[in-house]
């Protein structure tokens, strides 16, 4: 029997090798982990529960997985801001260095 600790932590593995390389349907999300933590919770053995300490690093470790998700999204939005920036600045240089003009 495979243990839903085992799921969760394959699930991590697999979801933060290469997310980038991963379609869509293949990436799992916050909803997905909750889902797998709830049947890891009702699938345990009573008398051999999982270790206290070991579902918060799961936790923990999905959180911040979220949360540098999240920075590099707001980061390529900086970055895009940034190029357009640097675009008009160079035409403006471009217009104010035309002897045409």
């Amino acid at each position: 029997m495979v243990t839903a600790t085992n799921a969760i932590g394959s699930t991590a593995a697999a979801g933060s090798a290469s997310p980038s390389g991963l379609s869509k349907s293949a990436q799992l999300g916050q909803s997905d982990f909750l889902r797998l933590l709830t049947i890891q919770v009702q699938q345990q053995d009573p008398f051999d529960p999982v270790d206290n300490k070991e579902m918060l690093a799961q936790m923990a470790q999905f959180s911040s997985l979220s949360g540098i998700a999240d920075m590099g999204s707001t980061l390529q939005g900086i970055s895009s801001k940034l190029d357009t920036l640097t675009s008009a600045l160079t035409t403006s240089k471009s217009i104010a260095n035309d002897p045409t003009a």
